[in-house]
């Protein structure tokens, strides 16, 4: 009897919690990639190991989650999260984070010597005909925000962020459709070209209207497989 009390005055006590809880989660794009947002689109953090997604182009969203599902790039967080996601999907939350536009951080200040800003500047611009790099605006956008559907923006980066993607692509852990132009340009550039346009790309103010281009000039200056 003692038993049947308990139980009974212990499902009263859990009656109005219980009542207030959904009977289930709301089927939303939102709610699914909740895990996501957690890293990748969070208005007050940009980091080196979850750098923003938001507002990038979807098909450079939806080729880098394809990457992560292939191996052709390495984070085995990212590789569990979506290796058993079909591509139809895929290409969803893609399309999701592309229309997702967070307000910009504040700037990064850089504590490089103005020389070395200056080599970021110029390699960003101008590009270094010498060693077969072209200028960053020649296939990221006039503004470096990106080109839809597939080239992302590099302003709004960190620059920790920019540095482990060059060392990546030198060190083969990421890759991308053949040609692949960045593993060719990153091992073209030395460590401390590296370092400088990373610098000056992290210490570029970003607009709030800033969106990717919606064309470029073609052809590219370098043959992309990440973008006929």
């Amino acid at each position: 009897m003692r038993a049947r009390v308990l139980l009974l005055l212990m499902a009263c006590a859990a009656g109005p919690v219980a009542a207030e809880r959904p009977a289930t989660l709301p089927d939303t794009m939102e709610q699914r990639v909740l895990a996501c947002t957690s890293c990748h689109a969070r208005p007050d953090r940009n980091d080196a190991f979850f750098p923003r997604i938001s507002g990038k182009p979807a098909g450079y969203l939806y080729n880098q989650l394809v990457n992560f599902k292939t191996g052709a790039r390495q984070f085995p967080m990212m590789t569990y999260m979506v290796s058993h996601l079909p591509g139809a999907y895929l290409r969803e939350i893609a399309g999701h984070f592309s229309q997702q536009h967070l307000p910009p951080l504040p700037v990064a200040q850089i504590a490089l010597p103005a020389a070395v800003m200056e080599r970021g500047r110029v390699l960003a611009m101008q590009g270094d005909r010498a060693i077969g790099v072209p200028a960053c605006i020649a296939c990221h956008g006039k503004a470096l925000t990106g080109v839809a559907p597939s080239i992302p923006g590099l302003v709004g980066l960190p620059r920790d962020y920019v540095n482990a993607q060059f060392g990546a692509w030198k060190n083969k852990v990421r890759r991308a459709h053949a040609p692949d132009c960045m593993a060719g340009i990153a091992n073209r550039l030395s460590l401390d070209d590296v370092s400088a346009v990373s610098g000056w790309l992290a210490a570029q103010p970003v607009s709030p209207s800033a969106r990717p281009d919606t064309s470029i000039a073609r052809p590219l200056p370098i043959a992309c497989g990440s973008a006929p």
